[in-house]
C-alpha cells in the first residue's frame, strides 16, 4: 500500500481516538472543576482518557513514520470533527446546523491541504542541538501561555496544542532515527529526544485537562489549530519538508487553511450544554428540576403568578 495512504488511514483512526479522549476529559472536568492532578489519578474516567490518548498517540507515531508532518498533523483537525457529534451524543442533544456547517468547511479545507502536503515519507530528522533548541523555545512559550490571567482555558489549550505539535515533531525524529539502521537503536539522540517527547506529551495532556474546564468546543478548537501549526513550522523550517505544486500549491494550501480555520471557528461556538446528573440518563438533571404534578398529587403548589394560587399546600 502507498505510504501516504497508510499515513492517512492511521491518522484518521488516531483522530477518532483523540476525539473520544477529549470528550472523556471534558466530561471529567465538568464534573470535577476543582480537581487537581493528584485527585485525577484516583478517578477511573481519567485513566480511560489516558488510555485513549495513549492509543491515539501510538497510531500517530506510526503515521509519522510513513508521512511527513505537513500531511499527518493537519489530519489532527479531524479530532474536532469527530468530537462534535460524539460530544453532542454524550450531552443528550443533537448536532446543530452551525456545527454541521463547520464540519463541512473543515473537511473541505483539509482536502485542499492534503493535496499540497502529499509529499514523500520523511527522511530528515532533528539533530540533538536542534531538538534542544526547539524544546527550550517551546518550554518558554508554554510558560508564557500558562501564566495567571484572563481566559486561562484558551491559553492553556494553545499551550497544549503547541506541546503536542512539538512532541509529534520530536516523535518523528525518534521513529526515523531508530528505524533507519544507520546507528544503534538506543543512541543518545533517540533516548534524549524520547525523553523530551514524554515530557511534552504529558504536559500537553495535563494542560488540555485544565483547558476543558471551560467546555469542549473552544479549547479543542485551539488545540486543533495550534498543534499542526507548531509541527508545520518545525517541518518546513528544520526538516526540509515542502508543499507540493509550487506557488499554486501554496495558494491552495492557504485557501484550505482559511476554510479549515473558518470551520474550526464555527465548531468552537458554544452549544447548549446539558449537564447530566447521572451518566446513564443524560436528561435526568433536567427532569429533576421540575416536579411532576401527577406524581406530586395533593402536595402540588401552584406558583404565585399562576391562576388558582392557594396560600396552603392543599387544593
Amino acid at each position: 500500500m502507498n505510504a501516504v495512504l497508510v499515513a492517512v488511514a492511521l491518522s484518521l483512526v488516531s483522530a477518532v481516538a483523540y476525539a473520544a479522549a477529549a470528550v472523556a476529559q471534558e466530561r471529567l472536568a465538568a464534573r470535577s472543576p476543582g480537581a487537581g492532578a493528584l485527585r485525577l489519578l484516583a478517578r477511573g474516567a481519567w485513566w480511560w482518557s489516558v488510555g485513549l490518548n495513549a492509543a491515539a498517540a501510538l497510531l500517530h507515531v506510526v503515521a509519522l513514520r510513513y508521512g511527513p508532518l505537513t500531511l499527518v498533523q493537519p489530519l489532527g483537525a479531524l479530532t474536532l470533527v469527530a468530537a462534535v457529534p460524539l460530544g453532542a451524543r454524550m450531552a443528550g442533544r443533537r448536532v446543530t446546523a452551525v456545527e454541521w456547517k463547520g464540519t463541512g468547511l473543515t473537511l473541505l479545507g483539509l482536502g485542499a491541504i492534503l493535496v499540497t502536503a502529499s509529499g514523500p515519507a520523511p527522511g530528515d530528522v532533528l539533530s540533538v542541538p536542534e531538538a534542544l533548541v526547539v524544546a527550550g523555545a517551546t518550554a518558554a512559550l508554554i510558560g508564557v501561555l500558562s501564566r495567571p490571567g484572563t481566559r486561562p482555558g484558551l491559553r492553556h489549550a494553545t499551550a497544549s496544542g503547541v506541546a503536542s505539535g512539538v512532541a509529534s515533531a520530536l516523535t518523528q525524529t525518534v521513529t526515523v532515527a531508530a528505524t533507519d539502521r544507520s546507528g544503534p537503536v538506543l543512541s543518545l539522540q533517540v533516548v534524549g529526544v524520547a525523553l523530551l517527547v514524554a515530557a511534552f506529551a504529558a504536559g500537553g495532556l495535563l494542560l488540555s485537562q485544565t483547558a476543558y474546564r471551560g467546555g469542549l468546543g473552544g479549547p479543542l478548537a485551539m488545540v486543533t489549530l495550534a498543534n499542526p501549526l507548531a509541527a508545520a513550522v518545525i517541518g518546513l523550517s528544520l526538516l526540509g519538508e515542502r508543499l507540493q505544486g509550487g506557488p499554486a500549491g501554496v495558494l491552495l494550501a492557504l485557501a484550505g487553511a482559511g476554510l479549515a480555520s473558518w470551520g474550526v471557528v464555527l465548531l468552537s461556538r458554544p452549544a447548549l450544554r446539558e449537564e447530566p446528573a447521572d451518566d446513564d440518563h443524560p436528561v435526568a438533571a433536567v427532569l429533576a428540576l421540575e416536579p411532576d404534578p401527577a406524581a406530586a398529587g395533593a402536595a402540588w403548589v401552584p406558583r404565585p403568578h399562576e391562576p388558582g394560587h392557594l396560600s396552603t399546600a392543599t387544593r
